[in-house]
């Protein structure tokens, strides 16, 4: 299997979002990421419940739905109603993870677990065989358009390392400056799934973007 591309629609153009979404469609990208931020968990806020359904009324690729939210355990539901498909939620936002992980399983939905840069990859070992999807934050979270953290690459491979131990089947996806040359290196190092957004977006044909990054 070749990488996965998720573009992130956080680095979309909102007042085209349905071209937005149609291109991806149109693309050979693989699944839509969305970041969902409260402004409390990280200082950003960004999409809520309305704009994941109006996104999911048009796209016909899995929404990989990715929280940094305070508290995400009373949303679980509204996001498998708006239409996620996989529902990512953060290491150091869960109090009773193996809980949280559980109940996104048991909505219906493919559970992820995303790591901030300072979170070690063996935090995950006693949950990684129940997990789908594990997320290496590449950058802080909050922001688009961000420096890439090299030590992310170290972590793909410490992430792949605990997979193969545990016998699990989640794949390792990267978010956070993702580009030709960081993507090179994730992809050499085990990522499985490539977020991409303002390299995607930015560039003067994002098709070809996103078939260059397909291509790695």
């Amino acid at each position: 299997m070749g990488v996965l591309i998720s573009p992130s629609v956080l680095s979309c153009d909102f007042a085209n979002i349905q071209r937005d979404v149609e291109m991806i469609n149109a693309s050979s990208a693989d699944w839509f990421h969305i970041d969902v931020m409260d402004g409390v968990f990280v200082p950003n806020i960004s999409f809520g419940f309305p704009v994941i359904s109006a996104i999911k009324k048009h796209a016909t690729k899995p929404l990989d739905v990715h929280i940094m939210i305070a508290n995400p355990d009373q949303y679980i539901e509204d996001f498998k109603n708006a239409g996620t498909d996989i529902l990512t939620v953060h290491y150091e936002a869960c109090t009773h993870l193996h809980r949280t992980v559980q109940a996104i399983k048991a909505a219906g939905m493919k559970a992820g677990v995303a790591l901030n840069p300072h979170t070690p990859v063996d935090l995950l070992q006693d949950i990684i065989a129940d997990l789908d999807l594990v997320l290496i934050m590449s950058v802080n979270p909050g922001f688009g358009g961000q420096k890439f953290i090299k030590n992310a690459i170290l972590k793909v491979e410490q992430a792949k390392n605990l997979i193969h131990r545990h016998g699990s089947r989640a794949l390792v996806e990267v978010d956070g400056g993702v580009n030709m040359e960081t993507g090179k290196e994730l992809v050499e190092a085990g990522a499985d799934v490539l977020v991409a957004g303002s390299f995607v977006f930015n560039s003067p044909n994002p098709t070809q973007t996103i078939a260059a990054l397909k291509g790695l």
